[in-house]
């Protein structure tokens, strides 16, 4: 399904700092929710993690892991701007091998693609 191979860089000894705040990675950002929201369809993060996103022409992505039983991920129409969202009893990562690792505190957050604001319109940011 998906490579894991960012992984394998990545020393053991490595400190990610695991925040609650508002995070972005690359074409990404990550929105804290406060309270429930509606996890119909939702589903664990199995142990290779949840492809969130990959860069256009087989790019690179970003791929979201949790300890098993951890995470539960519920995806959107995969057309809209939200992705989905996760909740998560213990922290998660969202791996991207150019962009590093985010760390997320326990909670409830919903993973968006970023827009760029431009004459005439807005777009969603290309990775």
């Amino acid at each position: 399904m998906t490579d894991m191979s960012v992984l394998d860089q990545v020393e053991q000894s490595l400190h990610i700092p695991v925040l609650d705040g508002l995070q972005a990675q690359g074409d990404l950002i990550v929105i804290p929710v406060p309270g429930e929201i509606d996890q119909t369809g939702a589903r664990h993060v199995p142990p290779e993690g949840v492809e969130l996103l990959r860069g256009g022409a087989g790019g690179n992505t970003h791929l979201l892991v949790a300890e098993p039983g951890t995470c539960r991920w519920t995806p959107r129409r995969p057309h809209w701007q939200d992705l989905g969202a996760f909740t998560a009893s213990a922290p998660v990562y969202l791996l991207h091998p150019e962009h590093g690792a985010l760390g997320c505190a326990p909670g409830t957050y919903v993973v968006r693609r970023q827009r760029e604001h431009e004459r005439g319109g807005s777009r969603l940011v290309a990775d």
